[in-house]
């Protein structure tokens, strides 16, 4: 424990003179320090470390020109802070799950040929808002990185390729594959029949707040979610071990395809398999024949990026009007405060259009 102690002091210590080094180079005023650091020293009390000097240290990265802009969307919490948002308590109301998404969404009988979700429209109150209205609204107060980071997030985002969760009774094992799906430039995810009458620890550390940048959808029944699934253009794929089951690397996944997932132990239901297009499986090598459901989900969405950039030249498939939107939409869902700086926007665009008397 002595030891312990020794190199949490050493390490700390080490990170308050950098810090302090960081401040005095960047000339930033001492009392314009925040107390992230104190407040991390005050969570390890416990190992015997003093942090009663630790509020005299600074940690200042970025200046600002207004005090809107000192707002981090990296460390923002999208959540509300009492934690009642988890993933699990989201998928289980329709409506949590409706209010990530900003934009208006299209009809789902507009244009069945490409699936797009969004329309370019804002509704703030009797006004709305285009997408570069959007933009030039958040101008001020993104960060350039932030702003090239999620233009470059838009650019490899993909509708033509969805995964469909089917019947999970893990939320640890959703949330790991919310995580997959935004890392390997999925944006649709349906989720389908979560059980309301289970209790689920919060599983926002295994997603690591992916949900927040994806578009996820809750479906009370398979047929209900498969049905919508097909007149958006989709073809129902359904991983399951059979005789008639296709490998996944003799797939084409240029064409729209649904990959479906089912449940930890019984697997894909009799439903989905009666009702899906085709039954694919991932080959295994070993003893075991087959995978745990979110390792088999990224193994499947890795091998569909792949395949879509030999095929295609990129996965990322979005035209420039949808890349505007869903760059808006994404800058809308940053923070809780952008959506708030969209609406006061539209305010000031208001009063401009009204008559003056």
């Amino acid at each position: 424990m002595t030891v312990c102690k020794t190199l949490v002091h050493t390490s700390i210590s080490s990170l308050q003179h950098n810090l302090i080094n960081r401040r005095n180079r960047l000339g930033v005023s001492h009392t314009s320090s925040n107390l992230c650091l104190t407040s991390f020293l005050s969570q390890i009390r416990g190992l015997g470390f003093d942090s009663k000097n630790a509020s005299s240290c600074s940690f200042t990265t970025r200046s600002y020109g207004s005090s809107i802009s000192a707002i981090s969307p990296e460390t923002t919490d999208f959540f509300d802070k009492t934690g009642k948002d988890t993933v699990g308590e989201l998928l289980r109301n329709r409506n949590g799950v409706a209010r990530f998404m900003k934009m208006e969404r299209k009809n789902e009988n507009d244009d069945p040929s490409r699936w797009f979700p969004y329309i370019d429209m804002f509704k703030s109150g009797s006004l709305c808002l285009t997408s570069n209205e959007i933009m030039e609204a958040l101008d001020g107060m993104i960060m350039d990185v932030r702003k090239e980071r999620i233009r470059n997030v838009v650019q490899n985002r993909s509708y033509s390729v969805c995964l469909v969760v089917e019947g999970l009774s893990d939320f640890g094992n959703v949330s790991a594959i919310f995580r997959s799906a935004d890392a390997l430039g999925f944006q649709s995810v349906h989720v389908v029949s979560c059980d309301n009458s289970k209790r689920y620890k919060d599983n926002r550390h295994v997603s690591m707040g992916a949900e927040k940048w994806l578009d996820i959808e809750v479906w009370n029944s398979t047929k209900e979610c498969f049905s919508v699934l097909k007149s958006r253009g989709y073809r129902i794929a359904t991983t399951h071990l059979s005789n008639d089951a296709v490998s996944i690397y003799d797939m084409d996944w240029s064409c729209p395809t649904a990959i479906v997932v089912g449940n930890e132990n019984t697997g894909i239901s009799k439903e989905a398999l009666e009702l899906s297009d085709l039954h694919c499986s991932v080959p295994t090598k070993g003893m075991v024949d087959s995978f745990n459901v979110s390792v088999a989900s990224g193994i499947l969405m890795h091998h569909a990026v792949c395949d879509r950039t030999n095929r295609l030249g990129a996965h990322g498939d979005l035209t420039p009007s949808e890349s505007q939107i869903l760059l808006a939409e994404f800058s809308l869902r940053h923070s809780q405060t952008a959506v708030s700086v969209a609406h006061e926007y539209a305010k000031r665009k208001q009063a401009l259009l009204s008559p003056k008397l």
